[in-house]
């Protein structure tokens, strides 16, 4: 079993952010699945979340997507989330879905459309500063198709300069997260398709602009762990957004398809600081439960982080230590595996008892009877879901 003094203080401490959109109805580009219960709105989104949190005890934030998540009085929701035991998180920008955009947002040749882009991503600062939130999620789906359709280098210059007017209006400890993306819905170039990419744009911009590490951005065979350790390296790992992969930008729940992926990126978060209590990075889930049911979704996601991180804190740094610097590579490997191997959940379990917690989360969901109470009460009124 893991020795609590070692890793009780992060697990009790952590915190992994919800994203609104999970609770909403997804599907892939063939169809969008609707499910009973759904939210038909932000705020029954924020109740979703907090009920996440109720269980898990980890989830104490939810992220909002603008306009998605539209509401007349973004202060009334911030208080709203208060009364339901969380708060609203990161604020991300959504200009990939307006017609405008076809061929780009802030890149978009057209001036006029550059301009609108510009504005909704001020617009959201504008939410940040009446729900309180630090952080400003960047992700752009812009991009070309074909050789020769627009200039590279001119949309990395259409880039920065949007970046620059964003930066410019934050106040406070707020910050900018550049997230990346491999390729979709862009096929020949996107404007932001790497880590490297991301990175020079934030060191261009300064201290509060930082990266975000989305798990299911990458190439086949990418070496995350790599890249996490690197801009933790460099100060510059903003947050991540937990999901998992078999082929692309699948989006499913956090360590279905690689767990010893997952523990490996979190093992770098613990080798790089980001456990500890003055760190600021953030972690967020970023996923789409397309057939399995929303809440228990986002409870098991919240569970295999957890599970992850216990693992990734039972490795025995000093023995580890030890065999690198004497070059006993199967030592070494073996301390990390060993501590992979480690059956974890007997001591979250205790550990949920302790803080006053189920040892359970998914069967203390199944028995509250939430889930049906929410198919029941949510009849009529147009589902959230892509696009809502």
């Amino acid at each position: 079993m893991v020795d609590l003094e070692a890793a009780g203080p992060v697990l009790r401490a952590q915190s992994i952010e919800l994203p609104s959109w999970a609770f909403g109805n997804s599907g892939t580009r063939f169809k969008v699945f609707a499910q009973p219960g759904v939210p038909r709105d932000p705020f029954e989104k924020v109740a979703d979340a907090a009920t996440v949190h109720e269980f898990t005890g980890a989830a104490g934030t939810v992220a909002l997507h603008i306009p998605w998540d539209e509401v007349d009085d973004y202060g009334k929701l911030a208080s709203y989330a208060v009364e339901h035991g969380i708060r609203l998180g990161t604020i991300n920008a959504n200009v990939f879905q307006d017609d405008d955009y076809r061929l780009g947002s802030v890149t978009h040749p057209d001036p006029r459309v550059r301009r609108k882009a510009l504005d909704h991503l001020l617009r959201c600062v504008d939410v940040m500063d009446q729900t309180g939130s630090r952080d400003l999620k960047l992700w752009f789906a812009d991009g070309t198709n074909y050789p020769g359709q627009d200039s590279i280098r001119a949309r990395q210059d259409r880039l920065a300069e949007a970046l620059a007017a964003v930066y410019e209006r934050l106040t406070g400890d707020q910050r900018l997260i550049l997230e990346y993306k491999l390729f979709e819905p862009a096929f020949y170039s996107t404007d932001v398709p790497d880590w490297g990419t991301a990175l020079t744009h934030c060191v261009a911009l300064g201290d509060r602009a930082k990266v975000c590490v989305d798990t299911g951005h990458h190439a086949p065979g990418t070496n995350i762990e790599f890249i996490v350790a690197s801009l933790l390296r460099l100060g510059k790992l903003g947050s991540f957004d937990f999901n998992s992969r078999f082929y692309a930008d699948d989006d499913l729940i956090v360590g279905a398809a690689d767990p010893f992926q997952l523990f490996r990126i979190l093992f770098e978060v613990r080798c790089g600081g980001g456990f500890d209590t003055d760190s600021e990075v953030a972690f967020m889930l970023d996923q789409c439960h397309n057939i399995e049911p929303k809440i228990p979704g986002e409870i098991r996601s919240v569970m295999n982080v957890q599970e992850a991180t216990a693992k990734a804190m039972a490795v025995d740094l000093t023995a580890l230590d030890e065999a690198q610097r004497t070059g006993d590579v199967l030592a070494a490997n073996g301390i990390l595996m060993d501590a992979f191997n480690t059956d974890v959940r007997p001591m979250l379990a205790a550990l949920r008892e302790e803080l006053g917690l189920q040892a359970d989360p998914m069967a203390a969901y199944a028995a509250s009877g939430y889930g049906e109470r929410i198919a029941a009460d949510r009849v009529g009124g147009a589902q959230a879901g892509w696009g809502a």
